[in-house]
């Protein structure tokens, strides 16, 4: 039984038994930590922002999802999880438990909404071009095309160097 008497903040920091509450709270935030990690890397990528591990106590797992559709993946992924795990660090896993806890469905829309925005950046500043080797070889197909086409490819050749963003489809 937990002693949920008030206790002194001294107490939190002495050391008993070589090693001091906090201490002992901190090491296993840090094994949950790399627990996590090695689930993450087992999962689907799609399921890295809607599921964490909440718990490892007797051998059980303890694994967090945002919602219902998203415990129903997990359970489809629950076997070969399991296997994977006991295989690679947790030989004595006996069970993974599922839960929800909604409060990550706002940290995962938030992740996915970051991930989404970096790449919508990548597409801005990066652009797609049209190299100068491609439009010589567009040129060369438009050299044996029929007129209408010859047209059409001659102006996409014409495009070399320009980012797509700035064209436009009425031309």
């Amino acid at each position: 039984m937990r002693d949920s008497r008030p206790q002194s903040i001294e107490s939190l920091f002495e050391a008993t038994e070589g090693q001091g509450m906090l201490q002992s709270i901190q090491q296993r935030a840090i094994a949950l930590n790399k627990l996590n990690r090695a689930v993450q890397g087992v999962l689907p990528a799609q399921l890295h922002p809607w599921c964490r591990v909440a718990n490892f106590r007797q051998g059980i797992l303890v694994l967090e999802t945002a919602n219902a559709s998203w415990l129903m993946r997990l359970r489809y992924e629950q076997s070969s999880l399991l296997s994977a795990l006991r295989a690679q660090i947790l030989p004595s896993l006996t069970a993974i438990d599922i839960r929800i806890n909604p409060s990550l469905a706002a940290k995962g829309s938030e992740s996915v909404q970051e991930n989404s925005n970096r790449s919508g950046e990548e597409e801005k500043t990066g652009g797609r071009q049209l190299s100068e080797q491609s439009a010589e070889i567009l040129r060369s197909v438009a050299s044996r095309s029929p007129e209408k086409l010859k047209k059409i490819i001659e102006r996409l050749a014409s495009l070399a160097g320009e980012s797509t963003s700035s064209t436009s489809r009425n031309k």
